[in-house]
């Protein structure tokens, strides 16, 4: 496309570590390539990251927990977050998305926030738009994604909110004029709502994410990410495992021992077996973490075997290994190990791998669908 696009980047409020690193890509990308981008999120936290592109943010909630529960209650009922995050946007006479035109709606979003407020201002400024899926509820089993409260006493509410907000994003989903999402299958899943769905995978950014060999003295299993509590049983098994061969694992999780967003490159050459942690419930989770280990040529370990995507990924790219079999964890730990004591560092022989960068994976987009 030769001309300047006037492009409205929506998404759900950048937070910490990571600051929605699949959004801050693509802002940086179509700006690249001469559009002007405007960013549209909801006041969640200090914006602690470089940006290009101006970064409007909207305030929701007081951050009182009477406000939060009267909020979320009300959004069940009658979709308030969405509903108002748009009138926010786009009535009040002193915004900026109000006073600007704008050619093309883009809403990166997990879940229907802010797919039905992107969708309400689309329609209000009468341009179309374009959905990025880059989570789906359906993608684990027994509604365990995304929920981070298990007791079983929250499953009614927890099967009641899931199946509320399913159905407001399909609704979003019909009326989009294209969808990217992050995997095959999360692709053939959204094709029974818009058949025009195109997989850009999450990739890494070479910027930050490339192989350096760096001499360490200390051998360690770095996890870096959320932890759900379906992943937690993977977690215990490799931590008994690490504990037996006498190694040490480093966890780094938003609440515990947090990476800045800026060193999560430096953090990851610095390791010595990259940790991923999934469960065979999973379908087509190809986490973010896994794309920046291979950017870096790091070890993956992958507990347990997903038994599908993730694990062919990790096959394809001879990333590392994906198993719940004890022997080949110790085996994998042990070989590794031993070439640390060797070097002083850890390099996986991977293939494939600049198939995998961002900027390879919006090259290949922006030439075919933009």
């Amino acid at each position: 496309m030769s001309r300047s696009l006037r492009i409205l980047v929506v998404s759900d409020p950048p937070a910490a570590p990571g600051y929605l690193p699949r959004v801050r890509y693509l802002c940086d990308y179509l700006m690249s390539k001469g559009h002007q981008v405007t960013w549209l999120t909801e006041q969640y936290e200090p914006l602690h990251f470089e940006h290009t592109c101006p970064i409007i943010t909207i305030p929701m909630y007081s951050g009182k927990t009477g406000d939060w529960f009267i909020k979320t209650v009300w959004t069940l009922l009658t979709d308030w977050h969405n509903r108002v995050f748009a009138q926010k946007a786009i009535t009040n006479h002193q915004s900026p998305i109000t006073n600007h035109k704008y050619d093309l709606v883009v809403c990166s979003a997990f879940s229907d926030f802010p797919l039905g407020a992107a969708q309400r201002i689309a329609k209000q400024l009468n341009v179309p738009l374009v959905c990025d899926i880059r989570d789906l509820d359906e993608q684990v089993d027994n509604s365990s994604y995304q929920y981070r409260h298990q007791s079983w006493y929250t499953l009614p509410f927890r099967r009641l909110y899931r199946a509320i907000h399913i159905r407001r994003r399909n609704s979003v989903l019909r009326s989009a004029q294209a969808i990217t999402t992050v995997s095959p299958w999360h692709a053939d899943f959204i094709k029974q709502f818009n058949p025009n769905v195109h997989v850009v995978y999450n990739g890494y950014d070479d910027r930050q994410f490339y192989p350096e060999d760096i001499r360490t003295d200390e051998f360690r299993i770095t996890y870096i990410g959320s932890l759900f509590d379906w992943q937690r049983p993977a977690l215990e098994k490799v931590q008994h495992i690490a504990e037996e061969l006498g190694v040490r694992i480093e966890l780094h999780t938003p609440t515990q021992n947090p990476v800045p967003h800026n060193r999560l490159g430096e953090t990851i050459r610095q390791s010595s077996i990259m940790l991923v942690l999934t469960d065979t419930h999973t379908h087509g989770m190809l986490t973010t973490k896994f794309y920046e280990a291979l950017g870096c040529e790091k070890p993956i370990l992958c507990v347990p075997s997903d038994q599908g995507a993730l694990a062919q990924m990790i096959v394809y790219t001879n990333a590392g290994i994906a198993t719940n079999d004890e022997e080949a964890i110790k085996s994998f730990i042990h070989d590794k190990y031993t070439e640390w004591q060797q070097n002083g560092f850890t390099r996986q022989a991977t293939q494939h791998r600049e198939q995998f960068s961002r900027e390879a994976q919006y090259d290949q987009y922006y030439r075919t669908h933009i």
